[in-house]
């Protein structure tokens, strides 16, 4: 019954309940489960119950996650309408069919082609065209980097950095700022550091320079969340170790300004001023009355690091990634770093002598 919000709300969290427990103890549970709620779900799905259809989605993604390492061919068949623009027009929709569609891209990278792939980017360019969800739209286009293919994704890449500084110029938000740093620095570390230089360099020559310049050195420290600024302590090591264009011409005046921004990262504290005028953001960009969204608490997803079990300690890899850059090039290192501030320096060499190297 739609009019009883507050009991068909715990009515979907009793269920999750129900799931997570009962898919522990036997994996043959989460068929049952399917075949007991696939029916209704398509009946709520089909006749459009607005109230109910983000608590569908959102158990679905419950369930999807219990297939471990595919996607089984029910929820394969319901992939096209998910990108449906319809279900795309009401706000309460997009967090848990954002949540359902990196389910898919996570498990299921391999079973999605280039025709679903175009869908999917269609749904990322609408999403980042929005200052309220244009986060949501960049968590498609992470779980898209980190987990499909490279051979099938790379014919898109030009025309997503297009979209993404044409939003980046047009309308320019700490949100969006912050959101654009994270998607760098994992196409650094799924792609390479010298494939991101190239990729935005074949835009606008150059163009890198204004990257670092005027959204890393001043933004990175806004970056919040532990494993948000994780992937950017990672990335940006590699752009500062993993690129041979940062040690070369005018990118090379960058490289202390990157590193000292890195310091930044690692050492103070995160900066979450906010400009004024973006306070209000989600009111003026939601007119109208919306079906809200409710998160189920016991349908949540467990977060996710992309490079959790390779780098375990991100200063320390820091240093031994600039030890073995100094190696390579001797002299230039120390010569380099002699632009950083003292305190910066002082912190440096803390990790490098925590990691037991010595730069050349």
């Amino acid at each position: 019954n739609p009019s009883k919000p507050h009991f068909n709300h715990y009515l979907f969290e009793c269920l999750c309940v129900a799931i997570r427990a009962a898919c522990k103890q036997s994996q043959a549970a989460v068929g049952t489960f399917e075949e007991a709620l696939f029916a209704p779900f398509t009946e709520i799905l089909q006749q459009d119950v607005q109230e109910f259809i983000p608590y569908i989605f959102q158990i679905l993604s419950l369930l999807m996650e219990q297939h471990r390492g595919t996607v089984p061919e029910t929820y394969m068949a319901l992939f096209p309408h998910l990108l449906a623009p319809i279900l795309w027009e009401r706000p309460g929709n997009i967090p848990p069919l954002v949540r359902l569609i990196q389910g898919f891209i996570e498990q299921g990278a391999n079973q999605i082609e280039a025709e679903k792939l175009n869908g999917l980017l269609g749904i990322f360019q609408k999403l980042i065209a929005s200052k309220t969800h244009d986060h949501e739209g960049f968590y498609i286009l992470n779980s898209i980097i980190e987990c499909m293919p490279q051979s099938l994704v790379s014919q898109y890449t030009r025309q997503i950095f297009i979209l993404l500084f044409q939003r980046l110029q047009s309308s320019k938000t700490t949100k969006y700022i912050k959101s654009l740093l994270i998607f760098f620095c994992l196409y650094a570390i799924k792609y390479g550091a010298t494939n991101l230089i190239e990729t935005i360099d074949g835009i606008q020559p150059k163009m890198f320079s204004m990257v670092v310049e005027r959204l890393f050195v001043p933004d990175l420290q806004k970056v919040s969340g532990h494993t948000e600024r994780k992937i950017c302590a990672v990335g940006v090591t590699k752009i500062l170790t993993e690129a041979p264009a940062m040690l070369q011409g005018e990118y090379e005046a960058a490289w202390p300004k990157l590193l000292q921004a890195l310091i930044g990262l690692f050492e103070l504290p995160e900066d979450d001023s906010v400009p004024d005028d973006e306070h209000f953001i989600e009111i003026e960009d939601t007119p109208g009355y919306q079906t809200a969204y409710s998160q189920l608490a016991f349908a949540g997803k467990k977060e996710h690091d992309p490079v959790g079990g390779d780098v375990p300690d991100a200063k320390l890899n820091l240093a031994k990634h600039l030890g073995k850059l100094s190696t390579g090039h001797p002299g230039k290192l120390p010569t380099l770093i002699t632009g950083l501030e003292p305190q910066a320096k002082t912190y440096l060499q803390h990790y490098i002598q925590a990691a037991n190297v010595t730069l050349v």
